[in-house]
């Protein structure tokens, strides 16, 4: 169960135009590029990518660089909600990250990550400063036809700032 802060934080960043002046003030390539987070709770964290000329490579399909920043974002959105949840001062950063492209990207691509519990059990191991632990999650990209595309493992690194 979502707690004040978290229900707070998800309702924030769900709202388009907060979305929106965001990425516009910390990270305008998504804001160029028409990547939202149009879905996030405990169990499933979902953004989008559409299919337009800027995100286009030269063989006529999405650039990868683009399909990695919608995939990040759903699976940073579970990032910050279970540290939402904490009310600690913990640095995250990803340290790795590995990706499957199963064919081209046509369409709109949705990427659903559903590892938010293991995130959170994970940050639930630091304990002191300077504690620092990992997790590997995945997310899934499938096009409007429901076939997927491609699979992105981020590793998420943790370390409780003192």
């Amino acid at each position: 169960m979502l707690n004040r802060k978290q229900l707070q934080f998800r309702k924030r960043f769900l709202s388009p135009l907060r979305q929106k002046f965001y990425f516009l003030g910390s990270l305008p390539i998504a804001l160029i590029t028409g990547i939202r987070l149009v879905h996030l709770d405990e169990s499933v964290s979902v953004s989008q990518i559409p299919y337009r000329w800027v995100n286009k490579n030269p063989f006529d399909s999405m650039y990868f660089a683009v399909q990695s920043m919608a995939a990040e974002l759903s699976t940073a959105a579970h990032v910050i909600l279970a540290l939402e949840g904490l009310g600690i001062d913990v640095a995250f950063i990803i340290v790795d990250l590995k990706a499957d492209f199963v064919q081209k990207a046509r369409s709109r691509i949705f990427f659903t990550c559903t590892d938010y519990h293991r995130i959170c059990e994970t940050v639930g191991q630091i304990r002191t400063p300077g504690d620092v632990a990992t997790v590997q999650v995945k997310t899934t990209g499938v096009d409007e036809n429901d076939e997927q595309v491609a699979t992105f493992y981020f590793t998420w690194s943790f370390k409780l700032r003192s």
